[in-house]
This record gives C-alpha cells, sequence and structure tokens, in this order.
C-alpha cells in the first residue's frame, strides 16, 4: 500500500526523531524472512529497547539527515529493516545477531555509531558490548577492588606481627 504525502512526512518525522536520540543503527537486509521471524523479532526488539522498523530507503535517507547517522545515507540500498538502539548501545547489534543465528537470510548491511559508518562485519562487534547493568557490574567489581586489597594487605601484616586478634589478648593477659 503506497503511503501518501502526510504519512511519508509523519513516517519521516518519526524516524528523525528517534535517530536523534539512538545510541546505534543496524540495517539488514531482511527479505526471505518470515511473518512469524519478524513478530518474534518485533517482539524481542520491544523487550530490549531497540526501535525496529521498515521504510522505503528514501524515507529513512531522509530521516537520518541531520543525526550522527547521515554517514549511512549512501549505503541504503535493497530491502532493509532499520533497528535503532534507543536504550543501550549493543541492544541493536544483539537483537540482529541473535536472529540472524536461525535465519540466514537475515545479514546485516550497514552498522553506524557515534557518527561512523562501519563495516557489516562490526556488528559482532557491537552484539558483544555488555548491557547497562553488566557494565554498572564491572565498575562496581573496580572500585571494590582496592578496598578489598587493602584489607587483605591490613589482615596478612597483623597476622605476621603477631597472629591478629590473639596479640590483644596476650598483651591484656600480661598487663594482669
Amino acid at each position: 500500500m503506497a503511503l501518501n504525502l502526510s504519512q511519508k512526512q509523519q513516517v519521516v518525522a518519526e524516524l528523525a526523531e528517534v535517530a536523534g536520540k539512538a545510541h546505534s543503527l543496524v540495517a539488514a537486509e531482511y527479505a526471505g524472512t518470515t511473518v512469524s521471524q519478524m513478530t518474534a523479532m518485533r517482539k524481542k526488539a520491544r523487550e530490549t529497547g531497540v526501535y525496529l522498523r521498515v521504510v522505503k530507503n528514501t524515507l529513512a535517507a531522509r530521516a537520518v539527515s541531520g543525526t550522527e547517522f547521515e554517514v549511512v545515507k549512501d549505503a541504503l540500498t535493497g530491502p532493509l529493516l532499520y533497528a535503532f538502539s534507543t536504550e543501550e548501545p549493543g541492544a541493536a547489534g544483539r537483537l540482529i545477531k541473535e536472529f540472524a543465528k536461525g535465519n540466514e537470510k537475515l545479514k546485516a548491511k550497514v552498522v553506524s555509531v557515534e557518527g561512523k559508518l562501519l563495516p557489516a562485519a562490526h556488528v559482532e562487534v557491537l552484539a558483544s558490548l555488555p548491557t547497562r547493568e553488566q557494565a554498572l557490574a564491572m565498575l562496581a567489581r573496580v572500585l571494590a577492588e582496592p578496598a578489598s586489597m587493602f584489607a587483605r594487605v591490613v589482615k596478612a601484616v597483623a597476622d605476621k606481627q603477631g597472629g591478629g586478634e590473639a596479640a590483644p589478648a596476650e598483651a591484656a593477659a600480661e598487663t594482669a
């Protein structure tokens, strides 16, 4: 079904708004993907904070104009599925990688992060980025490590100097 001018303008405006806030973009060839596979992919996209949309490449090119994804305009050819990561940078890469395992016809074609156009093979790198929770856990471990190392050193010094807790008990017995 063909869109009229106002509908096209709405699609471009919606995509431009998403592109302005997104962290990364993965465009994938989806020809040959079944309806049930696309439905499952859309459901997973909603759960993981990925904006997933199939639009004409000319409309997508207009929508990304003026955003950091403008670098992909020349690479938009063929039927493409656009996945914008809205919550964390690696979400779109993980989504496309996960569904490409079960569907060899779904192939990443364009990857863009921070205003850079990357080869399609970088979808693996994008997918391997930690989630927000994983990154926070890593940070907490890094911040807690110096304190735990200090505690181990203090305990080792106390053990070396007289057995740790036994030293104050012996000192009290000697004074009595």
